[in-house]
């Protein structure tokens, strides 16, 4: 993969370069400076991009705004986001109707050097990945009446895990359950939320998207 990296923090920016490089990949273009970032990266057009959410030259959310621009003026590129701050409204600005090539992390999750090399590859493939503590959070704030008050608390724990971008065997594995038993929930999933018809290969994201707009929809 060709990957830019936009961190201020000099060590956790050399740090991930590091991490990617020894995974055979090529770091393309590194900036503490989210502009600056941004023109690097529309120069460079790589497969993924990684991006603090604050960074200069404000300080505030450049980060973000310019992985927005990257996710529009350059659709074939993947965006994981990273944040110090489990921030789900963030999560769902970044994904917003497209939610291929997109991820959202916090950064304590860079210590799993696996799972984080993991992501950013699903995410340069057109994949999906949310942080499981933003799936949490999205997931516990229902409220009576809303699709999620139809699904039990074990599809629930289903959605949780595979809205990170799981696969059924995944799923079973976490949550020590059989694969039929993966299968038998998430249809049960679908079905609850109207998603019955959806062929997309996200429809793990498109599930978690769906129930929280209903969420939103009923405030």
């Amino acid at each position: 993969m060709r990957v830019a990296i936009g961190e201020d923090d000099v060590l956790l920016r050399e740090g991930v370069a590091r991490i990617l490089a020894e995974a055979g990949h090529e770091v393309v273009a590194q900036s503490g400076d989210a502009e600056d970032l941004l023109r690097r990266a529309l120069v460079e057009r790589p497969d993924v991009a990684i991006i603090d959410v604050r960074m200069p030259p404000r300080g505030e959310d450049d980060g973000l705004l310019a992985a927005l621009q990257i996710r529009r003026r350059l659709p074939q590129s993947g965006v994981l986001v990273l944040s110090q701050y489990c921030e789900p409204a963030l999560a769902l600005d970044l994904i917003g109707d497209r939610p291929e090539g997109v991820g959202y992390l916090l950064k304590e999750r860079i210590g799993d050097v696996g799972s984080f090399v993991d992501a950013v590859g699903r995410v340069a493939a057109g994949g999906s990945v949310l942080d499981p503590e933003v799936v949490a959070r999205m997931l516990g704030r229902h409220r009576p009446g809303d699709l999620l008050a139809a699904l039990t608390e074990r599809e629930r724990a289903v959605l949780a895990v595979m809205a990170e971008g799981k696969s059924n065997p995944g799923i079973a594995q976490r949550l020590f359950i059989s694969g039929a038993s993966v299968e038998k929930h998430i249809t049960a999933i679908f079905r609850k939320l109207g998603l019955e018809s959806e062929s997309s290969e996200h429809r793990r994201v498109h599930a978690v998207l769906a129930y929280v707009r209903q969420r939103d929809a009923l405030r």
